[in-house]
């Protein structure tokens, strides 16, 4: 019987894996048997190490996504069939403050970027008549407010937006788009809020599960998303924040 939850012969890319989330999603892929592209704009050799001394495989390219076109020619004759969107910034200042750079770098890299990179990979494997499976890295943000980060929350509906149009095109094609909302996660990106005894305890009060998120919890929701179990979901975006957004 084959197994619904291989990824055996698939060829993956995921932008962002030098560190985090992105780089727990490309080890997840790799267990599941799939042979991963780490694109980053930082060295992604921790990764690649930690894939290929497991004895799976992996190799990095370097590509800095603040060119919302940096990912146009990441695809050809590479025969990839899963994109993980996951790279991504984030900017902070009280919106009567929030300047117009800040703005266009969030927008250009968690949006922009995103939705082109996503076209380049679709175009390639609707020419080769394959199947495929995009997964977008949205955020709690996508639903709800948050505070001074403005751009960040603009850029993370777009994503739950952009999700669900492009299941929309690509569902009947053979293309499954879906996203994951991480919650709070522990990684370097949330060190300062965990390092802050008020902050961190008013959101591990707001948590059901009681903790911190780890990257390898996104890990498992987005390989799942990419494996033949998932072949009839299309445009879901699943919340993975220990029950926050039950509360």
């Amino acid at each position: 019987m084959t197994n619904p939850f291989s990824l055996e012969g698939r060829h993956a890319l995921v932008t962002g894996a030098n560190t985090g989330i992105g780089q727990a999603i490309a080890v997840g892929l790799a267990a599941a048997g799939a042979q991963v592209i780490c694109a980053s704009r930082r060295a992604s050799d921790e990764s690649v190490a930690q894939i290929t001394d497991a004895g799976g495989r992996a190799t990095s390219v370097l590509v800095d996504f603040s060119d919302p076109m940096a990912g146009q020619d990441l695809f050809a004759g590479k025969n990839i069939d899963i994109l993980v969107n996951n790279a991504g910034i984030i900017r902070r200042n009280d919106s009567v403050d929030f300047t117009e750079n800040d703005w266009d770098a969030v927008m250009d890299v968690n949006l922009k970027a995103l939705f082109f990179t996503t076209q380049a990979f679709a175009k390639d494997a609707l020419s080769r008549g394959t199947r495929g499976a995009v997964v977008n890295i949205a955020s709690l943000l996508s639903f709800q407010g948050g505070i001074r980060v403005p751009s960040y929350t603009a850029s993370k509906h777009g994503v739950a937006g952009l999700t669900k149009i492009l299941a929309n095109e690509w569902a009947a094609k053979g293309i499954n788009v879906n996203a994951v909302a991480p919650g709070y996660i522990a990684t370097n990106n949330t060190q300062a809020l965990r390092d802050d005894p008020d902050r961190n305890a008013a959101i591990l009060d707001r948590i059901p599960a009681g903790r911190w998120g780890d990257a390898a919890d996104i890990a498992g929701a987005a390989v799942y998303l990419c494996t033949p179990a998932a072949q009839y979901v299309h445009g879901a975006v699943l919340n993975v924040d220990g029950g926050w957004l039950a509360r």
